[in-house]
């Protein structure tokens, strides 16, 4: 089959990989035909590595497909031919204590698309039947393909426990921090600031209802939260991963504040204001992926409440996959979300 793999730093190609096999029991045979292009693949395709865990070449890269279903394998029988349906990318091994209570993303034994198995920037998958949420036939592969990065970040907020009428501040305005500014407003948020070096960005998160919309090349999100909240956020989303950018959301909670560090640092050890935190009693929590939250995405993007297109900028095909990294590598073209097709 076809696949966009990366073969060396900051080169993908188009060629051939192995089909897979037939689906066993309880999989299914899945086209994929949409994947959107995420933070941490950026990782693997600028800096070779991400989160310590390094690239290898060739690979192929992509964790948010979208897809139709071709096969069934047997004890699969609620999935016609031509299904369309999200992929959760998370393939659980084992079953596990963390399993059994609810922390699948902590699973013990477990695989990840473009880590352990290849990822979903190749035709065809066979996957398990329960990593596949069925859209509607109306709903399009970006929606689909939108889906899991939403999940991940319906788990930020599980994590940071929003409640209506608190204030939350999103530091770094990509496409995660952008549904972090969505959803908070969403959620009842009596104020959202958003900050972000970049102005395209920044004009996106006043569209999606940040009430401040904060350039950090000129101006502190500290004083700006500061100012707008008066003590500072109850909640907020470090979506950069930079450690600049995790200080400043340390400094901009208030008094038992809830700081959730979403973005993937470059680095393992990142010196931190622990004095600052300390003086706020701060709750930290560092996220990985989602836990489980895709169906609730679904529901979400059916209630109209949230439109994949506030996200994804641009689309490309398969064919385009360099030009796609590389637009979203040097933040060409207004670009907030790359999605690939085929």
């Amino acid at each position: 089959m076809i696949a966009l793999q990366l073969v060396a730093p900051q080169t993908l190609e188009i060629g051939r990989i192995p089909d897979p096999p037939d689906p066993g029991p309880d999989e299914v045979l899945v086209r994929l035909r949409a994947s959107g292009v995420c933070g941490s693949d950026m990782h693997a395709f600028s800096e070779g590595s991400v989160a310590g865990t390094a690239a290898e070449y060739p690979s192929v890269l992509g964790h948010e497909p979208a897809g139709e279903v071709v096969h069934c394998g047997s004890g699969v029988s609620d999935l016609p031919t031509g299904a369309k349906v999200a992929v959760e990318p998370f393939v659980v091994r084992r079953e596990c204590e963390f399993t059994r209570t609810g922390r699948q993303n902590l699973a013990l034994r477990a695989d990840f698309m473009g880590r352990e198995i290849p990822g979903s920037l190749r035709e065809f998958a066979v996957m398990p039947r329960r990593n596949l949420v069925r859209v509607p036939d109306s709903m399009t592969f970006a929606d689909a393909a939108f889906i899991e990065p939403l999940a991940v970040l319906l788990h930020t907020y599980e994590l940071a426990g929003l409640r209506i009428g608190e204030s939350v501040a999103v530091i770094g305005a990509g496409p995660i921090g952008l549904i972090g500014v969505a959803l908070a407003r969403i959620s009842g948020a009596a104020k959202v600031v958003a900050a972000d070096p970049l102005e395209h960005r920044l004009a996106r998160a006043r569209q999606l209802g940040a009430d401040a919309a904060v350039n950090v090349s000129r101006e502190s999100p500290v004083d700006a939260v500061m100012d707008l909240t008066g003590c500072g956020a109850h909640v907020v989303i470090d979506a950069a991963g930079k450690p600049e950018s995790i200080n400043a959301a340390i400094s901009c909670l208030r008094p038992g504040g809830r700081l959730v560090l979403v973005g993937i640092p470059s680095e393992s050890s990142v010196p931190m204001d622990l004095w600052t935190a300390l003086d706020r009693e701060a709750t930290i929590h560092v996220q990985k992926r989602s836990n489980g939250n895709d169906h609730d995405a679904l529901e979400l993007l059916k209630s109209g409440a949230i439109h994949s297109e506030a996200i994804i900028s641009h689309r490309f095909p398969l064919e385009r996959g360099q030009e796609a990294f590389e637009t979203m590598a040097d933040y060409r073209d207004g670009v907030i979300k790359p999605l690939i097709e085929w």
